[in-house]
């Protein structure tokens, strides 16, 4: 089955206007930085658009048919919350410096998943940079000194960035998305995020934005690496996979006349066509998914495969296997 989703749209004082621009369609809202593409997230559920299920949010369509939603596997182990949050980010302005406490942490504190996350560069300006990882080592405590005194950007690994980079970000990396950037986001189902540093900026009522400096002293991974970037080589058609972790696994797909079949796994496929429309065939039902949506695939769905509907297209494809 074949389920697409009414877009959550979240202004945000750094947020712009490419979302719109990119899906092809008009929004009255301005400064939308985030389009919540599928979410179980409470408070924040999607909604199916169209079909014979049009109506439903996410939770009711697991309480009709968990394990054919989700996948067997996936519904023992998630129950009736969907484990991934989908999203398109649009940095006009930096966002703040922050981290996302792991599974452990935040049960303790929170009740909730924790949260780590991939990033794909959809589209940059050419002066568009992002922030991934310390480049120095740190200790909690010289963490907090480096936010009191402003220096705490310094510490971290700073990339030019270009359209088809990768960063993968378990819980405990700090960062930071920076201006110009046009991102997907897929992550595990969690709206808990430490804000470290946010530049001394103002909110829309004048006062600075709260900073969460000593719950993200223990929640960070004080390891540094020498690259926080994915390598990968893109193939001409076919899919590669770009991140394969405990809570996800993500790959991207270059697609061109010829049908190109998704693996045969016990679980649901999210699709995002990054590049140009591609059409869907899942189970003998057709259905277009036009650049800059995003649809899922049932787990109990026998056979799906895509392919570009006119030009070559790119889709970004997430599961959990």
């Amino acid at each position: 089955m074949i389920y697409k989703f009414r877009p959550i749209f979240k202004s945000t004082i750094w947020g712009g206007d490419e979302i719109a621009r990119f899906k092809g369609i008009t929004l009255q809202e301005d400064n939308i930085g985030e389009s919540w593409e599928i979410s179980g997230v409470k408070g924040n559920l999607s909604v199916v658009d169209g079909g014979t299920a049009d109506g439903l949010n996410l939770r009711q369509l697991i309480e009709n048919d968990g394990a054919g939603l989700l996948g067997k596997a996936n519904y023992e182990r998630f129950g009736l919350e969907f484990p991934l949050l989908i999203k398109f980010i649009d940095a006009r302005q930096d966002l703040s410096i922050q981290v996302h406490p792991d599974d452990k942490l935040a049960m303790e504190r929170h009740g909730s998943k924790g949260k780590t996350e991939m990033w794909y560069v959809v589209n940059a300006t050419p002066t568009a940079h992002l922030k991934s990882g310390l480049n120095t080592d740190l200790t909690p405590e010289t963490y907090v000194q480096a936010v009191e005194n402003n220096t705490i950007c310094d510490k971290l690994e700073d990339y030019n960035v270009k359209a088809g980079d990768v960063f993968f970000l378990p819980a405990g990396r700090i960062h930071s998305i920076g201006a110009g950037c046009f991102i997907a986001e897929i992550q595990q189902t969690s709206d808990i995020t430490y804000r470290i540093y946010d530049f001394n900026r103002l909110d829309a009522n004048g006062n600075p934005r709260q900073l969460h400096t000593e719950l993200a002293k223990d929640a960070i991974d004080y390891t540094v690496s020498d690259n926080y970037r994915t390598d990968y080589t893109m193939p001409r058609e076919g899919m590669v996979t770009l991140v394969d972790c405990p809570y996800f696994n993500v790959g991207m797909a270059a697609v061109g006349n010829d049908a190109l079949k998704l693996p045969e796994t016990d679980s649901f496929f999210i699709l995002m066509a990054i590049e140009n429309d591609i059409e869907i065939k899942a189970d003998g039902c057709t259905d277009v998914l036009r650049k800059g949506h995003t649809a899922l695939i049932s787990a109990d769905t026998e056979s799906t495969a895509i392919k570009a509907l006119a030009n070559e297209a790119k889709v970004l494809i997430a599961y959990i296997g």
